[in-house]
């Protein structure tokens, strides 16, 4: 089995360098990925999150790291970069049926897009970044490492969708079906987003971050165990919080935080009106 293949290989460390074998198995396990056949993390609905983290499939990414040397490549006389050989700019035909507009966007091989994904310049996509259909990634959006992004989701503007590659265990950012990430939004540390929610810009989600449910009386944070989940169809918008001790009461100071203000309704999806126009 490729889980096994991957595990002997890895666990090899530096020893595996230079190995055909090795680098068949890691040929075979980034075609998977970027067939969306293989995912870093895949929806379960038997466990508490819904989600399972499919760390062997990490590793076989860090084995890629490790078996590729650097090479020259792009295009002699135009654009050009030096990047591990194992991991090249993935090119896409007509039939992938996914549309990369000109000015400067990249895909990394071992990151699938499917079908209907549109990427304005410029944009990037890491090495197992899964990107479901209808997707659109705006200008200057990054998504990271691993990061998971569902289906008819709009990252903005300078969306800013972290990766994680290390520990092999964690989870990865994770974008259900149907959100709108607003403009200059960053998600980071293996935040969950769930279905239909809104971010609006300039929104910051990190495992340190609360956010505070105004319709719902409640205060989301990650614990040790689980991280930062935004619930299905919340509308998230930035806020401040007072600082209640010190010098910050004091000089009457506040810190940034997320605030949940309301869940999509009707006048919500009004608004959203203008995604189905854009694709």
């Amino acid at each position: 089995m490729l889980h096994e293949k991957i595990e002997h290989w890895f666990a090899l460390g530096a020893a595996a360098i230079g190995n055909p074998e090795a680098e068949a198995v890691f040929h075979e396990l980034r075609s998977g990925l970027e067939a969306g056949t293989l995912r870093s993390a895949q929806p379960d609905a038997s466990l508490p999150l819904g989600w399972r983290v499919n760390a062997w499939v990490k590793r076989g990414i860090l084995l890629g790291f490790r078996l590729g040397s650097l090479v020259e490549m792009g295009c002699p006389d135009g654009f050009s970069f030096v990047d591990k050989a194992t991991y090249p700019a993935r090119r896409f035909k007509a039939e992938d049926g996914v549309r990369v507009v000109p000015g400067g966007s990249s895909v990394r091989s071992g990151a699938y897009l499917s079908r209907g994904v549109v990427m304005m310049p410029p944009a990037y996509v890491n090495v197992g970044a899964y990107v479901d259909e209808g997707t659109m990634i705006d200008s200057h959006a990054l998504v990271g490492s691993c990061a998971q992004i569902g289906k008819r989701v709009h990252l903005s503007a300078s969306t800013q969708i972290g990766g994680v590659l290390e520990p092999v265990n964690a989870s990865p950012v994770i974008i259900e079906d149907d959100a709108l990430i607003g403009g200059n939004t960053g998600v980071y540390e293996g935040t969950i987003v769930r279905k239909r929610a809104v971010l609006a810009a300039g929104t910051i989600l990190t495992r340190g971050t609360p956010v505070y449910d105004l319709v719902r009386g409640e205060i989301y944070k990650a614990t040790s165990e689980t991280p930062l989940i935004i619930p299905e169809g919340a509308v998230v918008v930035p806020g401040s919080r007072a600082v209640t001790s010190g010098k910050g009461l004091e000089w009457g100071l506040s810190v940034a935080t997320p605030v949940i203000v309301k869940y999509r309704d009707e006048k919500t999806e009004l608004s959203l009106a203008l995604e189905d126009l854009l694709r």
